[in-house]
């Protein structure tokens, strides 16, 4: 149960003024339909500070009030209260004084919390209020410490491999160690690259990768040869390209790794993909998809057969996209098939086959077996060439809801595409119900999030580079205000953290069926799709860059690429 109501905190707000009211009622009525918390929900929107709506609601409940994101939180006090405790309990231990031991707590009259705190540490427990928002920021402090703890034993690793001590290095906990290290800084991938006198070691997190380690040349056939071991791949054969997956648990949580290993001029190069049981639980909406294009997909995949495609270059977030529509299909009265090179999650209730070369299994081999299986609905991880053109096509022709991705830059280059793999103008109309065409942006980090306005120089240099007239109304720009993040401990200095998707939704209805039909180039077919109301990639950037959610930079990186 919530300690005051929304409504309440409504009343606080309205009366002292720090937001308008018809700004409040709105906001107000918005999180109970999103249902999320109302505090929160105002801060994200940047309506009020933290501090400020913290000290209003300390002010009227007539308790301590502290703000997190001033305070310089020592790890052994952190660590004081165990994180599952922390995050179960929403309360962060932050400083140890004369006073007693002082607990930030979405309901500081919470007695028992405070007398079992009380009994646990020996000394009196001072609760403090503070807001949800803050204390889910707070948490990410355990990962901080969690990261340092394997940062320090890698370091150790190579101090130990650099050394005399190389013969006490343990490869064993070495590779346990930069899997761990890798899953708690959120890296997608993990590179080990041989140069002349030394490995390095490389994460790609958020899209971007960072140099981590540099490890000495001599433990690169050790740390090679165990990852071979744990992938199930021939040790003896150094000039092959080899490639292999290992199952693992980091921190509890399931995590398959797929590796591949390639000979180069100086050694073994391997790169490794982490794919955490986390990263399927995305919605559409989590991956920031806006309510309008999220209608015209709910609309395309209630259609009982046809083709949805994502398209997109390789990273864009393809897959991502396409278990979170399988998410919104699954249920017990639908037989889902999936087709997938590799497959990236295990679904409930879902058959998924691995496509393999060796056995003849390829996208189009199995897309025939699939059609034997009774499917209503099936899922091709690429469409690659002709023949897998050509069967996902009749097969969306005979009443089956076909989910499959496409490599091209934006949705109306996908149809021309078809058309290239000899598939006729009459069934690509027919069958293609929706085109999302997306790229991934990094998110700005929260914590240190900060508002600027664009100089008469800078908007001249992005009048050079886009459009801007399609999107803004260039006199207000310079009124307009943008964000970044300036860099803090819990984004590294990057001022990102994590990635979102950035949306284009082509719906193919008559007047594109036309245009189909015509064999009518990319350039017709997304002029008419604008026409009828199509937001574009650029489009969908820019007003999340506005509503605060992405940096310029970040939008004219990805879409000019």
């Amino acid at each position: 149960m919530a300690i005051i109501s929304d409504n309440k905190i409504h009343n606080i707000i309205s009366k002292v003024g720090l937001v308008p009211l018809d700004v409040l009622d709105t906001s107000l009525k918005t999180a109970h339909e999103k249902k999320e918390d109302f505090v929160t929900f105002l801060i994200k929107q940047n309506l009020i500070k933290s501090e400020e709506v913290g000290q209003l609601i300390a002010n009227n409940l007539h308790v301590r009030f502290v703000n997190l994101i001033k305070e310089q939180i020592k790890l052994e006090i952190l660590k004081i209260i165990p994180e599952i405790v922390a995050r179960k309990q929403k309360i962060i231990a932050f400083r140890h004084d004369e006073e007693g031991l002082k607990v930030a707590m979405n309901n500081p009259f919470d007695y028992n919390m405070v007398k079992m705190l009380e009994k646990k540490v020996g000394d009196k427990v001072i609760p403090y209020y503070a807001t949800d928002y803050d204390i889910k920021n707070a948490f990410g402090l355990y990962r901080k410490a969690v990261q340092q703890e394997y940062a320090t034993q890698i370091q150790q690793h190579a101090v130990r491999a650099q050394g005399s001590q190389v013969e006490d290095v343990s490869v064993v906990s070495l590779v346990d160690d930069l899997f761990n290290y890798a899953y708690t800084n959120h890296a997608s991938d993990i590179h080990i690259e041989p140069a002349e006198e030394e490995i390095k070691i490389r994460f790609r997190i958020d899209g971007i990768l960072h140099d981590v380690l540099t490890l000495p040349k001599n433990i690169l056939s050790l740390i090679v040869a165990r990852l071979k071991i744990l992938a199930k791949l021939r040790t003896d054969e150094t000039r092959a390209a080899q490639d292999g997956k290992i199952n693992t648990k980091v921190e509890g949580e399931k995590v398959d790794i797929r590796v591949s290993i390639v000979p180069i001029t100086q050694g073994e190069k391997v790169v490794m993909r982490l794919l955490s049981s986390k990263g399927q639980q995305f919605s559409l909406e989590d991956l920031g998809m806006n309510s309008r294009d999220l209608g015209l997909v709910s609309r395309g995949i209630k259609k009982p057969y046809g083709m949805i495609l994502v398209t997109g270059p390789t990273g864009s977030g393809k897959t991502t996209t396409l278990y979170a529509l399988i998410k919104i299909i699954n249920s017990r009265d639908v037989n889902i098939c999936t087709i997938e090179d590799p497959v990236e999650y295990d679904l409930e209730g879902i058959n998924q086959i691995q496509v393999n070369p060796k056995t003849n299994l390829t996208f189009a081999e199995g897309l025939r077996s699939l059609l034997r299986q009774d499917p209503d609905v099936m899922m091709v991880g690429e469409i690659r060439d002709e023949e897998t053109a050509s069967i996902a096509v009749n097969s969306a022709m005979t009443g089956h809801l076909v989910l499959s991705t496409l490599h091209t830059n934006d949705s109306a280059t996908a149809l021309p595409r078809l058309l290239d793999m000899k598939i006729e103008p009459f069934l690509a109309a027919s069958t293609v119900n929706v085109i999302i065409a997306q790229r991934l942006v990094r998110h700005i980090c929260l914590k240190c999030i900060v508002s600027y306005t664009l100089t008469d120089q800078e908007i001249e240099d992005l009048k050079k580079m886009v459009d801007i007239d399609k999107f803004l109304d260039v006199e207000k720009l310079k009124d307009i205000r943008l964000y970044h993040g300036k860099g803090c401990d819990k984004c590294n200095n990057t001022g990102y953290t994590g990635r979102m998707g950035i949306f284009e939704v082509l719906e193919v209805e008559e007047t594109i069926r036309q245009l189909i039909a015509e064999r009518a180039d990319s350039d017709r077919i997304k002029e008419a799709a604008q026409k009828l109301g199509m937001t574009t990639m650029l489009e969908d950037g820019f007003e999340k860059v506005v509503s605060g959610q992405t940096t310029l930079d970040e939008i004219l990186r990805v879409t000019r690429q």
